[in-house]
């Protein structure tokens, strides 16, 4: 049996977290220990920008306790990734320095949507639940310190996702600023919050009935699951049983709320906003259940680092959740299906068939697929700024899965697909925060989907089974089809110029007419 000892590190808003987990082929992830320490770096980050020196050096304390755990157990391979409290910070870099040359420990920023496909795919840790669960209609609301996120699953797949800036320490702090007593929270936090959510609702909801819940969150979840823990539900209550338990918490002082679940009082306020969240999301869905599943961020990196080394396979396929996504931003911005699927074939076909050229991998495909659904959403917005505009909305809307770098990269394929390209060293600002192999992606699918765009310039469709083949330096597409393509041939010769400055050799069209 083979296997090895991995460790998880979440600098988060309020806590630093350790897990420590034994990956093998017999049992997949489980978790050998888990350490906490409270920490509050968000309220400070959300107000100032910086992290205080003295929150600097405690949180290089708490990392050198956790890398003498990790040597303790022996971990092989490690994690440690920042949220939205050290990505709000105005300068990362020097910050992520000072934790390597002090902590000698890397931390990963994560973008929020990298965050948030994490806690997706820790929820998918608890497979049986989650597929069972996602087959009905479902909102996963995951609350962090300093945002919430909303998701909306249908059938298997995610349909919609929003970011809100809901989180409880950002609201917590609004508290504090208006000094509204414990009584008051409930009014004053569901009436910033329902304010967002009615937006969510008209954009996403509309008719659409939402059955489930499920609920990732840092407060509200451990008490839900000591409450149901002898009933063995795993974490599984209805919505009234859990509006009776907000109903009681409200009435109970915070003193008897800490001893009864064991939780530092100091909590309670952060408790007691979470608690608001997940009811406001409730009445909004109408979801007759909810399913707090008692996951962390942690075990999304495990899961994630895991599958990675093949030793969990996911029954959930996330990269379909990404192209999920991208269809439907699609349609928001009247996209037209016949022909976002028309492109994709043929961007994937060229793809596929010249592999040898442009040594690209699966990530790569996928990225390439994202920006064919996306190719003219800027049409809902200008046709004749349609590389400017798609660009600014794809930037403007968060794919879950896609990081921030992943993101750019589409964007600037899709708009490069319609503007003339920027070369590296132009000083474009478009091509700010890409390295050189990250230019050379964009350059190399931008040549791609130029030749699949080209090939259906007129979106009539003409083509029919093209076959792609590499021979005497030039890149052969074969056509089938009986239609009049003068047009699209004499306007292909532009978009086969670019190809060819990428790759070295040159997209010729062949068409073979069947009677």
């Amino acid at each position: 049996m083979t296997g090895e000892v991995f460790a998880a590190i979440d600098v988060g808003s309020y806590e630093v977290a350790l897990k420590i987990f034994e990956l093998s082929d017999k049992n997949g992830v489980r978790e050998l220990d888990h350490v906490r320490h409270r920490i509050d770096l968000g309220s400070e980050t959300y107000a100032t920008g910086k992290i205080s020196s003295e929150h600097v050096d405690e949180m290089i304390k708490i990392l050198n306790e956790f890398r003498q755990i990790m040597r303790g157990y022996g971990a092989s391979r490690y994690r440690a990734c920042g949220t939205s409290a050290i990505r709000e910070t105005r300068d990362i870099v020097v910050l992520r320095d000072l934790i390597r040359q002090r902590a000698r420990i890397r931390v990963d920023v994560l973008s929020n949507s990298e965050q948030r496909f994490l806690d997706y795919k820790s929820i998918a840790l608890k497979n049986d639940q989650f597929q069972e669960i996602i087959k009905r209609p479902t909102a996963i609301v995951d609350i962090g310190g300093g945002s919430m996120q909303l998701s909306i699953f249908e059938k298997d797949a995610l349909i919609a996702t929003q970011n809100l800036r809901l989180g409880v320490l950002r609201l917590h702090a609004t508290m504090q600023r208006v000094q509204a007593t414990r009584k008051k929270y409930y009014e004053l936090v569901s009436e910033l919050v329902n304010s967002q959510l009615s937006v969510f609702s008209k954009m996403y909801l509309k008719d659409r009935e939402i059955e489930n819940l499920i609920i990732i969150d840092d407060y509200v979840t451990p008490v839900i699951r000591r409450i149901l823990d002898d009933r063995k539900t795993g974490g599984v209550a209805t919505s009234d049983e859990y509006m009776e338990f907000f109903e009681r918490a409200g009435d109970t002082n915070a003193g008897d709320i800490a001893k009864k679940f064991n939780i530092p009082e100091e909590n309670i306020p952060l408790l007691y906003v979470s608690a608001i969240l997940i009811k406001c999301v409730l009445e909004m869905t109408g979801a007759g259940k909810i399913w707090a599943p008692g996951v962390t961020l942690c075990d999304g990196i495990a899961y994630e680092y895991a599958e990675k080394k093949n030793f969990i396979q996911s029954p959930h396929d996330f990269e379909h959740d990404i192209i999920s996504c991208a269809q439907n931003m699609s349609k928001r911005y009247m996209g037209s299906k016949v022909r976002r699927e028309t492109l994709w074939e043929i961007a994937a076909e060229i793809f596929d068939n010249t592999k040898r050229i442009h040594g690209l991998g699966k990530r790569e495909r996928l990225l390439l697929q994202v920006a064919a659904m996306l190719h003219d959403c800027g049409k809902y917005i200008s046709m004749v700024n349609l590389g400017d505009c798609s660009y600014n909305i794809i930037m403007s809307t968060e794919i879950i899965g896609l990081s921030h770098k992943e993101r750019l990269i589409v964007a600037n394929v899709v708009r490069y697909n319609h503007e003339a390209f920027d070369y590296y060293d132009s000083g474009s600002r478009f091509l700010e925060g890409l390295s050189y192999e990250d230019y050379l992606k964009v350059a190399k699918l931008t040549a791609i989907i130029r030749v699949a765009n080209g090939l259906d310039r007129t979106h009539k469709q003409k083509f029919k089974d093209v076959k792609v083949t590499v021979k005497d330096n030039m890149l052969v597409i074969n056509v089938d089809t009986r239609a009049d393509i003068t047009l699209e041939k004499g306007l292909f010769k532009a978009r086969a110029e670019f190809f060819e400055e990428v790759f070295g050799i040159k997209p010729v069209i062949r068409q073979k007419i069947k009677f």
